[in-house]
């Protein structure tokens, strides 16, 4: 097996996914392209040496439909003979295109890929695909295919997570997320112009900075009407030890819907030369799972330790994890499980704070720990995500 190393992790900035948002004037075709140049420039990329481009993308529908990997190449300009694979794990989808495109160079049948991620979910909405195991509630409940934020609120009744607790998770993503952007410590980001706003966007714009415990705690539970329909009655059913489900997540602790997207070039050692500079990280190790699906989100969490139990580590092994917030309850989960402690868990914030553009956030988590591994001159770093069904992955790199 060959080694595979990550020689650059871009981004765009995450726009908010409504009408006002600074990106979605743009189609994906067109986000995509801003980084195809950009990393062609960074990196003084030879397109021709690009032996596959590998996309995670959830809501694969109109602008988003028919292999968006290999159509947004044909619209970048780049050449007829780079294949395009667009791959959909619900929202671990951009962290399972990067394992999908190492595995390529270290099984030898590339050099050179690149891995990452599009959803504009502003314009092409979760869930517009109709899919039918989320459209039709009978079938949804016969296989145990339930929405993402009952799985959260299941998981804050099973291990007794308070209002309080879910809210404060919420809190510090939005404070740490706020001084990181302050601070200038998201070097990933990609700016984008909007010709039609006329506008540069170059922050993430789903921070909150302002948002308050109190204000938190004032927001109604989301996911109590989904629960009378059914759901809390399935769930109670597998676990009888609950009196209720304790319906704590909000609007203001779920991750923020986003438009974005990443780029992650990867390839093997000798691609350095060409490239004329070294590479940034090296990929060591890779888990996917699949936990209970009632709990839904509950994949990051168990395949950051599987990874890590495979490795012979523990969590003091290692630097610095970014995990997915899919929900506040995945990330007290992921800590209690995992024994993280606070310095090292999503020390610039989550997805609760910076937005979840599903297909994209995979590699934008990818470039936001390589970035601050590099500031901190730290190594080892575990990036891990959760999906719908209880699906997961996470990976280890080493920073160079």
């Amino acid at each position: 097996m060959k080694q595979a190393f990550i020689y650059d992790a871009i981004r765009t900035p995450r726009g908010k996914a409504k009408s006002d948002g600074g990106l979605t004037d743009l189609t994906p075709f067109e986000l995509l392209k801003v980084l195809y140049d950009a990393l062609e420039q960074r990196t003084h990329l030879d397109k021709n040496q690009v032996e596959d481009v590998v996309l995670g993308c959830v809501t694969q529908v109109g602008e988003q439909g028919g292999n968006i990997a290999k159509a947004s190449l044909l619209f970048a300009g780049w050449p007829d003979e780079v294949p395009g694979l667009t791959v959909n794990r619900y929202c671990s989808s951009g962290i399972d295109a990067i394992n999908i495109a190492a595995m390529k160079v270290m099984t030898g049948q590339a050099q050179c890929t690149i891995a990452g991620g599009i959803e504009m979910m502003s314009r092409v909405p979760m869930l517009s695909d109709k899919a039918t195991l989320f459209s039709d509630s009978v079938q949804a409940l016969r296989h145990r295919m339930l929405m993402m934020g009952s799985g959260a609120d299941l998981i804050a009744s099973l291990f007794g997570m308070s209002r309080q607790q879910v809210d404060g998770v919420a809190f510090n993503s939005q404070q740490r997320a706020a001084h990181a952007r302050d601070q200038g410590w998201f070097t990933s980001i990609i700016p984008v112009f909007n010709p039609v706003k006329d506008i540069m966007v170059s922050a993430d714009e789903c921070i909150r900075e302002e948002t308050s415990m109190d204000e938190l705690a004032a927001l109604e539970p989301y996911f109590a009407d989904i629960g009378a329909l059914g759901v809390d009655a399935l769930q109670r059913q597998e676990h009888p030890q609950l009196e209720s489900i304790n319906h704590v997540h909000t609007a203001g602790n779920s991750p923020a819907m986003a438009d974005a997207a990443s780029l992650i070039l990867i390839g093997d050692g000798p691609l350095s030369e060409k490239l004329g500079q070294p590479a940034r990280a090296r990929i060591v190790a890779v888990a996917t799972v699949c936990d209970d699906p009632l709990e839904v989100v509950s994949g990051c969490a168990k395949a950051t330790a599987t990874l890590m139990r495979k490795q012979g580590l523990n969590s003091s092994d290692i630097d610095l994890f970014e995990l997915h917030e899919a929900f506040a309850a995945t990330s007290i989960k992921c800590q209690r499980d995992l024994s993280i402690s606070d310095e090292k868990l999503n020390v610039n914030g989550g997805c609760i704070a910076l937005g979840h553009p599903m297909g994209a956030t995979g590699g934008i988590m990818m470039g936001t720990l390589i970035d601050e591994l590099e500031r901190r001159q730290l190594k080892t770093g575990i990036v891990a995500a959760s999906g719908a069904a209880g699906s997961g992955t996470a990976i280890l790199i080493e920073c160079l």
